[in-house]
């Protein structure tokens, strides 16, 4: 393949290529790594997800564990996402679907993260909204747990992966696709910290019900600064090329920790 003129392309990416690039990056066999990937950043991969995901696996080995955010932010209750008529909310409440595990799609995570969803032997947590797919010798530890009203806190996958001591994988992404910054949220004080309202349909005895509660109103607009002061206190941020991207790799817990001190110092002042 090559360019007008003759000139030759980016060469093509690949699975062996990128998990050869992964373990340049630090990626370890036996660790567990939550993923968050653009495949458009990679370059020219060969099968695409298919590939990236089997690249993901032969870097952590038989004995590592893949876990990923699968969203299905369509099960909001619109009051919360403020997408619709408010004349419409009951309407869109009433014929909202059951979440299922199996067959809810993800919703903004990416090519990568919806073909990992639906792998064969992927376990999915059971938040309707903020899901986590996870495979491996820990799949079943990572998404045991995840409470309604603490889709991101100390109820969720992300407070296991900081006791697992885990590592954040940025693959052609940045530090505001952070998921695991979240679980610093819910772990400090800091000006302006209020909860919202949220809901979804869920099953009763085999009767559709309307559950609504409170959870913490989150947001990732500091994650980058929070990030980027991670790296140079601590050194502990790798990066390298992978495919034709930009790869990162975070060690959750010092993260997590390092956020819970410096929000409450840097948010709303």
């Amino acid at each position: 393949m090559g360019e007008r003129g003759g000139r030759p392309g980016p060469r093509p990416v690949t699975a062996p290529s990128l998990a050869q690039d992964l373990t340049a990056l630090g990626v370890r066999t036996g660790s567990t790594v939550i993923v968050h990937t653009s495949l458009s950043a990679l370059g020219w991969v060969v099968g695409g997800e298919q590939a990236v995901v089997a690249a993901l696996r032969a870097a952590v080995g038989p004995a590592g564990t893949i876990v990923m955010p699968v969203q299905s932010w369509q099960l909001c209750d619109p009051a919360l996402l403020h997408q619709t008529d408010p004349s419409w909310w009951p309407l869109v409440r009433e014929h909202l679907p059951v979440y299922d595990a199996a067959t809810t799609p993800s919703r903004t995570m990416g090519a990568v993260a919806e073909h990992f969803r639906t792998l064969p032997g992927t376990l999915r947590s059971a938040h309707p909204h903020r899901s986590f797919a996870a495979a491996g010798r820990l799949a079943h530890e990572v998404v045991a747990r995840h409470d309604l009203s603490e889709p991101m806190g100390e109820g969720s996958p992300l407070a296991v992966l900081h006791d697992l001591e885990a590592d954040v994988l940025l693959l052609g992404v940045g530090a505001a696709k952070c998921t695991a910054l979240h679980l610093a949220e819910h772990r400090c004080e800091y000006p302006g910290k209020h909860r919202v309202t949220n809901g979804a349909v869920v099953l009763v005895d085999g009767q559709r019900r309307w559950r609504s509660w409170q959870e913490l109103a989150v947001s990732a607009d500091d994650f980058e600064e929070v990030a980027d002061d991670f790296a140079a206190t601590t050194g502990l941020r790798r990066t390298g090329a992978v495919g034709a991207g930009v790869g990162q790799l975070l060690p959750v817990r010092p993260l997590v920790d390092h956020a819970t001190e410096w929000f409450p110092r840097h948010r709303g002042g």
